[in-house]
């Protein structure tokens, strides 16, 4: 079709108008046929690891083809091909500030392309930024990187940004998680004591896995480790070393260990932690 349209010459406006829509109808249908195919392709047959490449090139094809489509349009139409050669060519300063202005999204799709590369994440990943931008990577396109935290928010993180930050990734080798959970009792508890309370209630978590060796069950060693990890002023503080399936039941598990430990404390006896305020008249 193009090329039977190339061979024609478009002059009046018209036959200008007619070129630039079927142009930009046939670049919509091949985008949409190739953003289905690629859609196909990923929901049966990419693994996990590859979702990340063909969301990416998925997200590329619109923008790719819509590019091509501009160019051919002022190529193939006489009065606008002259036109930009005459305003490439002799206007040096346009040509600046275009590339001035394109600088924002040429580092986004680099960063985007390193990412693709290099995977420091894939889709479905729990990373984290900071304290504010944490979450599951659910896309990847030409600009940003789409995480959705845990309130069910989307994060949009422009592709340059998240490239030069460093990501605290739970999920690229091993999705377990070492959680530490800190207790304080009284100066006078009984440890132990509280030390076994810690212990059983830990190992009645949903999520707790067991990664003793069988030299270590042997052995005794404890499923959950609980050390005193500091004295100060009237309290002990406690730590319990709890293996989870993986991080996104880390907070979960942290709030159930602390109010059923809490409940077994105040119930059996144990010496809670008073803080001690000195008077000064």
């Amino acid at each position: 079709m193009f090329s039977i349209l190339n061979s024609q010459k478009i002059d009046t406006f018209w036959e200008i108008m007619a070129f630039v829509i079927i142009v930009i109808f046939v670049t919509w249908l091949l985008s949409r046929v190739i953003r289905f195919i690629l859609k196909k392709i990923l929901t049966t047959r990419v693994q996990d690891e590859d979702k990340l490449t063909y969301l990416f090139i998925r997200s590329s094809v619109k923008i790719v083809l819509g590019l091509i489509a501009i160019f051919y349009i002022i190529y193939t139409i006489p009065v606008l091909r002259s036109r930009a050669i005459l305003i490439f060519s002799s206007a040096g300063i346009f040509a600046a500030i275009i590339g001035f202005a394109a600088q924002s999204a040429i580092a986004n799709l680099v960063a985007g392309l390193f990412i693709v590369i290099f995977r420091p994440f894939r889709i479905g990943d729990y990373i984290k930024l900071d304290d504010q931008r944490l979450g599951i990577v659910t896309n990847l396109s030409l600009r940003h990187t789409i995480i959705n935290n845990f309130e069910n928010k989307r994060l949009i993180i422009p592709n340059s940004i998240i490239s030069k930050e460093s990501i605290l990734n739970h999920s690229i080798e091993d999705s377990k998680v070492l959680t530490f959970n800190n207790f304080i009792v009284g100066m006078y508890a009984d440890i132990d004591l509280a030390r076994k309370i810690i212990q059983e209630e830990a190992d009645k978590l949903p999520h707790i896995i067991d990664r003793r060796s069988d030299k270590d069950i042997a052995e005794g060693i404890p499923k959950v480790k609980v050390f005193v990890i500091n004295t100060k002023e009237s309290v002990i503080h406690l730590r319990a070393y709890v293996w989870i399936d993986g991080p996104t039941n880390e907070f979960s598990n942290k709030a159930i260990l602390r109010e059923s430990v809490h409940k077994r404390f105040v119930k059996e006896g144990v010496n809670l932690a008073i803080p001690l305020r000195k008077m000064v008249q």
